[in-house]
């Protein structure tokens, strides 16, 4: 797979391999789901690192679970780090047959089997990320380009992200295109992730 961004090996910079680093685990919001079950659903979030090959640099395979089906992901992604000297930015690709795939979080013998070819890139879907102290401050790129239909009705992705070394905080929106109203995401607030056990070790070292 070829890009016009530049190679992250020549690149790499502290802050990226941080980011990847602190993000590189099985996150879980179970204390947030314990102390208010009618408002949050119990979820995990992995990220789970991709040989250095893979892009030949820095990425990172994601899934989203509820904790009663840990193998029926609601949500998956492979995401591509680059650095942009004082940002973060992420490519996000969904892949073409994802099911295929659910578990890889978990079990390193799925994750082998993702290869470029299985996935896509989701254009205006990237992430940016910067550092501010001790943690990480991100959202979708601007431009409200980021599309998902649901029920029926046009919206754009609205994101909150917060990263620190051990924990994970975000807050997904859709808003209607033509209104600008919410028509999905959480209606009480953001979901609140502690970091269960960390990937970080499996991140290639690019320095």
């Amino acid at each position: 797979m070829t890009s016009s961004l530049p190679n992250i090996c020549q690149t790499g910079s502290h802050n990226l391999i941080t980011l990847a680093r602190w993000m590189a685990g099985d996150f879980s919001n179970y204390q947030q789901a314990f102390k208010n079950p009618k408002e949050y659903a119990h979820i995990h979030v992995f990220f789970r690192p991709l040989p250095f090959e893979f892009f030949s640099g820095i990425g990172l395979y994601s899934e989203q679970v509820y904790d009663y089906d840990l193998w029926r992901p609601y949500r998956q992604g492979v995401h591509r780090l680059v650095d942009r000297g004082d940002e973060i930015y992420i490519e996000n690709y969904s892949l073409k047959n994802a099911l295929l795939y659910a578990g890889a979080a978990r079990e390193l013998s799925i994750l082998r089997t993702i290869t470029p070819d299985c996935i896509e890139r989701r254009y205006h879907c990237s992430m940016i990320f910067k550092r501010e102290g001790d943690r990480f401050i991100g959202g979708v790129e601007p431009g409200n380009l980021c599309l998902i239909e649901k029920n029926g009705c046009q919206t754009y992705l609205h994101s909150y992200v917060e990263i620190t070394q051990n924990t994970w905080v975000s807050l997904d929106r859709g808003l209607d295109v033509n209104t600008h109203e919410q028509v999905w995401g959480s209606a009480f607030g953001p979901l609140q992730f502690e970091k269960r056990e960390s990937f970080a070790h499996e991140v290639p070292n690019i320095l």
